[in-house]
């Protein structure tokens, strides 16, 4: 308990960098009369240790970061690397130049020297060099087999390692070059010496869809197969389902309820029914299947479930959390079909202001299957084929959640719209395409509603002082905040050092259409936390919501069914066995895991959906489009291609004949002789130079010449006057 309650207590330190008064982190951490005299333990224990100093005012804070730490290694296709510290210190990520990774794999926990930054390094980056493998990740890797003079090598995916790995024996005799392969690595490289290893597993020729796929399930070590007790309890559970004999449950069958789902889903785990009152208020019911009762906490069911954390959707394949005779049957929320539920009521005004919720467990039959186009088509008026009564639904749905977002907009909620793309498929499920993920009213309209749910959840939950796996966004650090508002300034945007929500709103809004609108949206993306799991309570800042949960997709994240088991407890008056179901350390072990295979879960995704975009490309190498610069480094411009959803690299030596040198406090790239700039934000014709698939990697060149004749003169007038400026800065 020492342990996890430390850990909190840095993680909270390190969100925002700022110092707080200890009185305010107890509140912050839940910290019961009980649970006093372990606090001021650890406080004192972490003080001892310099990891944490308080001052006369009783405010506590983290020490100055040390020259050595800890932390997570991710490689770069491009030899480079980034490390993210563990929690002994502030949390920022530290680079590693391409000749200091040593031997690091991605996923190793490594020891990292930090280097002392020098006058013209960016403030808001550490530079470090790898000086000890702690931890190793894993043992095997996923690659392409090649053919080396007279050596059989596979080089890795996705930049998990740089180098070769020199295979021993190549014993499976259909194995040729070009196939994708999974090795056992035998011996590490050392300075003189690679990495060896030997083939496990043939997955298949490089490029083809289902080849890449089985690639980055197993790179990922990702599940995928149930073990045989998990499925003998589904089928068990299956053949005890008796829903006629159902007691103790609120029969609502004979109400309208729906659900919206993708063409696609076949786990529909939330349903709506959306009544008026005689007095004019909204009564809206979320529906959601009723997965605590299928899967006993301590069961096979449940282990496999904690374990995975959560489905795993990849483009033209899903990886369940649960069997498929629950995932897809039995808890899925068919139409026509009678299925059990947690039921959330909530009554709202006229105006869309929540008046009471009330909870219950619920017998519900679909009467409808609707997707969010069909939906869509019903809203603006088009021809449908569903009763009168479902277009009437719908219709109150779209007003309903017009009113819960204008309201949650006034109270700060963010939205940002970062055209996404989706892959088109043929038959035979090769990506022959991509198109605008759609993003309409219809998404949006059950988005409103499940936040809904989710807060009524939480807040029900606060009120019994029930402990529960919180879904928390921490507010942006203040560092990132200062980096943001000197970026925007460079872009003509002027925006506060420490903003609030309604500046955010306003930067989104005012700039929505604008031709800058998506670095600017990146960049704001970027400057935000990211959403975590965890028992404390530290709110959820992009939705204004103090207290907030997950709830509404129990059949595909173990967090929510949690949170299903504390209020099936609540339901059934068993509120003090809820309280002492779960134990503080615990929950913060299992927020930890769920974070981290929620976060493996998007990467494998985003990585397939790249590696087949990039094929497509592949065909168009030599071809022009339209491109936006989106990052830029010493290594050249990032430029992201929005027809395509992808980025590519322009290096130096591809943006013309100039030495181009990175200008960190101005955000450009300036040609040395020539005085050309290469800006953010900046609008740039870009051609298809080469693709690396395996490697994530897009290289770019400029469509057109961005260099104009050079003077005569060794240094450019635009190099002599920005040091003259510094030199005057440094004066003042």
């Amino acid at each position: 308990m020492i342990n996890i309650l430390k850990n909190q207590i840095l993680h909270l330190l390190q969100k925002d960098g700022t110092p707080r008064r200890v009185t305010l982190l107890e509140q912050e951490l839940g910290i019961s009369q009980e649970q006093q005299g372990l606090f001021d333990e650890v406080i004192d224990t972490l003080c001892a240790a310099g990891q944490v100093i308080i001052d006369q005012r009783d405010l506590i804070r983290l020490p100055i970061l040390s020259q050595e730490v800890t932390g997570i290694f991710k490689a770069d296709a491009r030899g480079f690397g980034r490390v993210t510290p563990q929690q002994q210190i502030d949390q920022q990520e530290i680079f590693i130049p391409a000749k200091a990774t040593a031997t690091a794999m991605t996923g190793d926990r490594v020891l990292v020297s930090i280097k002392p930054r020098n006058r013209d390094a960016s403030p808001d980056r550490l530079i470090g060099k790898i000086v000890k493998i702690l931890d190793r990740a894993h043992a095997g890797i996923v690659g392409t087999l090649r053919r080396d003079r007279d050596q059989w090598v596979v080089l890795p995916d996705g930049g998990d390692y740089a180098r070769p790995i020199l295979i021993e024996d190549v014993h499976l005799r259909e194995a040729r070059p070009g196939d994708k392969v999974t090795v056992r690595i035998r011996s590490y490289p050392t300075a003189s010496q690679p990495a060896r290893g030997i083939i496990t597993t043939l997955l298949g020729p490089t490029g083809g869809f289902q080849t890449e796929t089985e690639a980055i399930i197993r790179r990922h070590q990702l599940p995928d197969a149930f073990d045989p007790s998990s499925l003998v309890e589904a089928l068990n559970a299956r053949a005890a389902f008796k829903p006629q004999q159902s007691v103790d449950r609120k029969d609502i069958t004979d109400h309208l309820i729906v659900t919206v789902d993708p063409p696609d889903a076949q786990d529909f785990d939330d349903a709506i029914s959306l009544i008026r009152s005689r007095r004019g208020h909204w009564i809206l019911g979320v529906h959601i299947a009723d997965v605590s009762h299928f899967v006993p906490a301590g069961s096979a069911l449940d282990h496999g479930a904690r374990l995975r954390g959560n489905s795993v959707y990849l483009p033209g394949r899903t990886l369940p959390m649960l069997p498929e005779m629950l995932s897809n049957d039995l808890c899925s929320l068919q139409p026509d079909q009678l299925r059990f539920a947690k039921s959330v009521y909530l009554t709202f005004t006229k105006d869309g202001e929540v008046r009471s919720t009330r909870f219950a467990n619920t017998l519900i039959r679909s009467k409808a299957r609707l997707t969010y186009q069909e939906v869509t088509d019903i809203l603006k008026g088009k021809p449908h084929s569903h009763s009168t009564a479902i277009v009437t639904l719908l219709r109150r749905m779209d007003q309903l959640a017009r009113l819960i977002e204008t309201r949650r907009r006034q109270a700060g909620m963010l939205q940002l719209q970062m055209n996404e793309i989706e892959l088109l498929r043929d038959e035979s499920q090769a990506v022959v395409g991509v198109k605008p993920k759609d993003s309409s009213m219809a998404h949006r309209l059950i988005e409103m509603f499940m936040i809904e749910a989710n807060v009524a959840v939480a807040t029900l939950l606060d009120r019994y002082c029930v402990p529960l796996m919180r879904r928390v966004h921490a507010p942006p650090k203040s560092a990132a905040l200062r980096h943001l508002s000197q970026t925007l300034r460079l872009l003509g945007v002027t925006f506060p050092r420490q903003p609030s929500r309604w500046d955010f709103q306003k930067l989104i809004a005012d700039t929505q259409d604008a031709k800058q609108a998506l670095p600017i949206h990146i960049l704001v993306l970027r400057s935000l936390e990211k959403a975590e799991y965890m028992p404390a309570n530290v709110g959820h800042y992009a939705l204004a919501a103090a207290r907030y949960c997950h709830f509404t997709s129990p059949i595909r994240r173990y967090a929510d069914l949690l949170v299903h088991r504390a209020l099936n407890d609540y339901l059934s008056d068993n509120v003090d066995q809820a309280r002492c179901r779960y134990s503080f350390d615990e929950m913060t072990h299992m927020g930890q895991h769920l974070s981290e295979t929620e976060r493996r879960a998007d990467t494998a995704e985003i990585e397939l959906k790249t590696i087949c975009i990039l094929h497509l490309l592949r065909q168009q190498i030599g071809e022009a489009f339209d491109g936006v610069v989106v990052n830029l480094s010493p290594f050249g411009a990032q430029v992201r291609l929005p027809d395509y959803g992808v980025e590519g690299l322009i290096p130096p030596e591809a943006l013309g004949p100039d030495d181009w040198q990175f200008d960190a406090q101005n955000q450009c790239l300036v040609g040395h002789y020539s005085g050309s700039l290469i800006r953010l934000a900046q609008q740039l014709k870009v051609v298809i130079v080469e693709v690396h698939p395996a490697a994530s990697r897009l290289d770019l060149a400029p469509a057109h010449d961005l260099v104009g004749r050079a003077p005569k003169n060794k240094t450019s007038q635009h190099r002599r006057r920005p040091q003259k400026q510094r030199q005057g800065r440094r004066r003042r």
